[in-house]
């Protein structure tokens, strides 16, 4: 429940809307004891009195409750629902910015549905329960304290009766909570699972058809559905082991109360309308308990899924900047391995094994080396993805663990080799990091990538909207938009990762050109994982990676004569004999 209070102490932000709703609560609690006494003046007075006076005045003030009730009602449950929402939102937006701000290592070993889950249908389960839940069970015990001492002072043997419900509701209500909380946590789980089904299926649909896998993963996607509805018909009967108990508690109560009442109004000790009244205030002890009885349930799952949520909360971001971090100003280009180890969270075995190297200013580097060599891994420990096991990465001199994150990563452009693009028009796609920037210089980059002409023939133009994940566009299109994106910062190292093995020899001939320009004109070092022969050949400087370590550089033709691993790599990649 320690998440619950993490909650509740959420709600101190919206003071105002919790003070609103605890005042109608109260106004409410009010005009509800008033009516029983009514009942009790218009019965003893009025009827017993025969005074129609009384009836009349006892109605209408009925009717200026029912009133009054009805509003404040309504002020509980409305301010009640905005504090829940505000919190809601908070949570959401909270939530989104840890999981932008967790490291790569994290993502690596979380599931996105099950990340889905916990901002969507957790999130969800916690609003439900300030809004609703939280207003049902503070209502309840203040409902339960005020007409408990109200019976007392009308009778207190009777009131001795009636209360004797309370403990034992209570009893029964927190076994159930203290059992079912981890049903109630397997329900989210479940559900997150489920979704991470239905996500593969979304994304990967081409593939299911290509292959006639429909009714496979419709078979799949049932049996995660029938373990989901499972369980929840666990937590069902769950709640069908312990109300009925309280339904019979209650039942037993009313009994006892009628017998015993209507044996002091025939001894003349009690009054018709007072025992009338009596049992009014009866029902209204017993709705609160069912009402805290029906929130059970729902408190149960909220504590499970803020237990959820402030997981993710409270993930430890391991990539973050050191307190006396300094930014990184005045590049020149140096960038140094310096017996570097690297394994990656989860892994048996290391990725980098003893890389030692140092690059110049201006140098181009060609990374080659088959399958799980570990090139990718090089390129992702400069702009600090993941932090070195042992050794270091310098940048000038700096370790880059003692550079700030944003002036470390804001001087490096990067072509991953899956290509992301977002929802949107491609101007807004190639501008995604500079989103100040001219249509001049979204062109220019447009053209350097070898995308513009394309571009421009679509009646559209910059301004056609891109699907979600680009659909729509071909592997080489997208390839040449993330391009352009990268070419539009400023950039001052340059990593492609095999950033143009979706287009054809041709155009990726044309983008080197360019980029071989670009590099050579600013001050700028640049990595390409290559996978042609052409980057090959232009590059200052080749390293080839075997099993995690740095077997061999040089320059293309030198590694021609000297490495056999190279020669078999390059003939393997352009998928016809290397000529010497």
């Amino acid at each position: 429940m320690q998440s619950l209070n993490r909650v509740l102490e959420s709600l101190k932000r919206y003071w105002l809307m919790v003070t609103g709703a605890l005042v109608s609560l109260i106004l409410l609690t009010g005009a509800i004891a008033l009516t029983p006494q009514l009942f009790r003046w218009g019965i003893d007075q009025g009827v017993a009195g025969k005074n129609v006076h009384v009836i009349l005045y006892a109605a209408g003030a009925m009717v200026v409750l029912a009133i009054g009730r009805g509003f404040f009602n309504f002020g509980q449950t409305f301010w009640a629902e905005q504090a829940s929402q505000n919190v809601a939102y908070d949570l959401r937006n909270v939530i989104f910015n840890k999981i932008q701000n967790l490291s790569f290592s994290y993502h690596d070993q979380a599931q996105t549905s099950q990340l889905l889950t916990r901002v969507t249908s957790d999130v969800e389960q916690v609003r439900t329960f300030i809004g609703t839940a939280l207003v049902q069970v503070v209502g309840s015990i203040v409902t339960l304290v005020s007409f408990a001492i109200i019976l007392l002072l009308m009778n207190w043997q009777l009131a001795l009766i009636t209360l004797s419900v309370v403990p034992l509701a209570a009893l029964l209500l927190g076994r159930f909570l203290i059992k079912n909380q981890s049903l109630f946590s397997l329900v989210q789980e479940q559900l997150g699972d489920l979704n991470a089904v239905l996500q593969e299926n979304l994304s990967g649909v081409r593939v299911v058809k290509a292959f006639v896998r429909e009714a496979a993963e419709t078979a799949r996607y049932t049996t995660f559905n029938q373990a989901l509805v499972s369980t929840s018909i666990r937590t069902i009967k769950a709640i069908r082991n312990t109300f009925p108990f309280i339904f019979f508690l209650s039942n037993v109560i009313t009994l006892a109360v009628v017998a015993y009442g209507g044996t002091e109004v025939i001894r003349q000790r009690f009054t018709i309308g007072e025992l009338v009244a009596f049992n009014s205030y009866l029902l209204y002890i017993l709705q609160p308990i069912l009402l805290l009885g029906f929130s059970a349930p729902v408190i149960a799952q909220a504590a499970a899924s803020a237990e959820r949520v402030y997981e993710v909360i409270d993930a430890q971001i391991e990539i973050r900047d050191r307190p006396t971090a300094v930014s990184l100003q005045n590049y020149q280009g140096r960038i140094t391995f310096e017996n570097v180890h690297f394994r990656y969270p989860g892994a048996t075995t290391a990725a980098l094994k003893g890389i030692s190297f140092e690059t110049k200013p201006k140098e181009l580097i060609a990374i080659l080396g088959m399958t799980g060599s570990g090139k990718s891994t090089i390129m992702n420990l400069i702009p600090r993805f993941y932090d070195v096991t042992e050794g270091a990465v310098r940048i000038d001199g700096h370790d880059v663990r003692d550079l700030t994150l944003d002036s470390l990563r804001s001087q490096i452009g990067i072509v991953f080799q899956e290509t992301t693009l977002f929802s949107g028009t491609l101007r807004d796609n190639i501008a995604y990091a500079q989103r100040d920037a001219s249509l001049e210089k979204i062109i220019e980059a447009a053209k350097t990538a070898h995308i513009h002409e394309f571009i421009e023939s679509l009646p559209e133009g910059y301004d056609t909207i891109v699907g979600e994940r680009g659909v729509g566009l071909s592997g080489g299109q997208k390839q040449r938009i993330a391009i352009a994106r990268t070419l539009l910062t400023h950039y001052r190292i340059l990593i492609l990762d095999d950033s143009t093995s979706a287009v054809d020899a041709k155009t990726a001939a044309q983008i080197q050109e360019s980029l071989d320009y670009l590099m050579h004109h600013k001050t700028c070092s640049a990595f390409v994982i290559a996978q042609r022969i052409s980057t090959v050949k232009t590059a200052d400087r080749i390293f080839l990676m075997d099993k995690g370590r740095l077997v061999a550089q040089g320059v293309h033709d030198e590694l021609l004569r000297t490495s056999p691993l190279y020669g078999s790599i390059l003939e393997s990649q352009m998928k016809q004999p290397v000529l010497r």
